[in-house]
């Protein structure tokens, strides 16, 4: 669905960003929780996989593309679990797939969609996060960006909101802008989720970060925390 609120035009013109090696640090409790995770809960968990299309992730876009296809397979493995497409792009473009449980669906949509020049709409992504768990509960947000264009500010009291309301954000950065890496961190701290590196080159890496996303959305903290472990209890830590 396209969103219905008018913005001032704006371009942005930047170098784009390549994407850096990720972070041992940061990741690794995430990819020690993913393994071996099978999905628990009741009922079906709800994930919104959200994605800047504008033109300065262009240069990474198609590699990019095929590493988050993989993570939707991925996320296909993981049952009970409904998954909505976002994106945002050009002036004011901000677009929502339904619901759907097939992830090769929201793979096909992906794949399709192209980069345009455009300011980063984030905190249009962070209020649809918000509204739709107002409908029915949502358990995770990842979001994979290169900027910010907002006043953290803004975006920080959204992101608050989010927390309260349950709503993990797994944040994603490509390349390595301190200021877009601080406001990433802040997002997802105020949720309560987690922050890692987008690597291109770390494919294996990427999907089972997602699987670990989408295991917290389909069984929540009692899913990640299942088995014990040193990685499960870092994890935890960090979404607290």
């Amino acid at each position: 669905m396209a969103a219905d609120d008018k913005r001032t035009p704006a371009t942005r013109d930047r170098p784009a960003t390549p994407a850096g090696a990720s972070s041992r640090g940061e990741i690794d409790a995430f990819l020690n929780a993913a393994r071996s995770l099978a999905p628990a809960g009741e009922g079906r968990g709800r994930l919104i996989f959200a994605l800047d299309a504008t033109m300065s992730r262009q240069p990474t876009w198609d590699t990019a593309c095929r590493l988050q296809a993989e993570m939707f397979e991925e996320a296909r493995k993981v049952g009970s679990l409904d998954i909505q497409l976002i994106y945002y792009r050009g002036f004011a473009e901000c677009r929502a797939s339904r619901w759907v449980s097939d992830a090769g669906a929201l793979r096909d949509l992906m794949t399709g969609i192209e980069c345009r020049g455009g300011n980063t709409q984030i905190g249009r992504i962070l209020g649809h996060a918000r509204k739709e768990t107002g409908k029915h509960k949502v358990g995770a947000l990842v979001f994979i960006g290169d900027a910010v264009e907002e006043p953290i500010d803004k975006l920080a009291a959204i992101a608050g909101e989010l927390g309260l309301l349950g709503v993990k954000a797994f944040v994603f950065q490509e390349g390595r802008d301190p200021a877009v890496e601080r406001a990433f961190r802040e997002i997802a701290r105020l949720t309560g989720g987690a922050y890692a590196r987008f690597d291109v080159k770390a494919a294996g890496q990427l999907a089972e970060l997602l699987r670990a996303a989408a295991v917290y959305a389909a069984g929540g903290m009692k899913a990640l925390a299942k088995g014990g472990g040193e990685g499960r209890r870092l994890l935890i830590e960090q979404m607290r």
